[in-house]
């Protein structure tokens, strides 16, 4: 099992493969462990794959950085999802840019009969935190599963309406779940994680740059049945 997730994670770190190419690569080979052991003429029948990324496979040196990702998930309890696991969101998994690795922290059903999505602007009026906690009212008897981003305005306002209406909540993040960000809702993801969860493609030492908001934002959008 440590070794099949060694593997894993070795591949979502190898220079010139994002999740379409590595999704290609299993196919091809097998599994994520039988990409790293493919013979060099084996992988130059794959289309796609250039030499530069051949030579870094056959190197195995990411293996050591997925090594340092293996220790932090086993000390701090996460569950890791390859995209070919039973846990991982089903719904999400039909994307054809669906991350192949997902890191969970959290105890809400991932794929759990209805799940919606609540996101906004940053900048929300006290009208807009209204109307979302309305929503969410609204949908306490439904048993929904409340998907969203974990920022500013309707984001977190989602968040605390659903743990308000003791509906499980998810917060997909663009950083690693080795913090929280902004750092002020810190104490609202802690409760989260008790019947909801955090959800991040993002390895640990993950900072929150910009290019990483629109992956996350994918992620939400994939996972949920309706966007709002």
């Amino acid at each position: 099992m440590i070794d099949q997730l060694l593997y894993q994670i070795g591949l979502t770190l190898m220079p010139g493969i994002g999740d379409v190419l590595g999704k290609k690569l299993v196919a091809y080979c097998g599994g994520p462990e039988a990409v790293f052991k493919e013979k060099r003429a084996g992988l130059e029948k794959i289309p796609g794959i250039g030499q530069a990324t051949i030579r870094s496979i056959l190197s195995h040196k990411v293996l050591k950085r997925a090594e340092e990702e293996v220790n932090f998930i086993q000390k701090n309890a996460i569950q890791p999802l390859f995209y070919l696991d039973k846990a991982y969101p089903k719904r999400l998994k039909h994307c054809a840019d669906s991350p192949m690795m997902l890191y969970y922290s959290g105890e809400a059903e991932l794929n759990a009969q209805k799940v919606i999505g609540v996101v906004g602007t940053r900048n929300a009026s006290e009208y807009g935190k209204r109307l979302c906690e309305q929503l969410l009212d609204d949908l306490k008897d439904d048993n929904v599963l409340v998907v969203s981003g974990l920022a500013y305005g309707i984001d977190i306002c989602a968040h605390r309406a659903a743990l308000k209406f003791n509906l499980p909540t998810i917060g997909v993040m663009a950083h690693g779940l080795d913090r929280v960000y902004p750092f002020m809702h810190k104490s609202v993801a802690l409760r989260m994680q008790e019947k909801g969860g955090l959800l991040t493609e993002f390895m640990s030492k993950t900072i929150p740059d910009r290019e990483n908001f629109p992956r996350r934002n994918r992620i939400v959008a994939g996972m949920v049945d309706a966007l709002i």
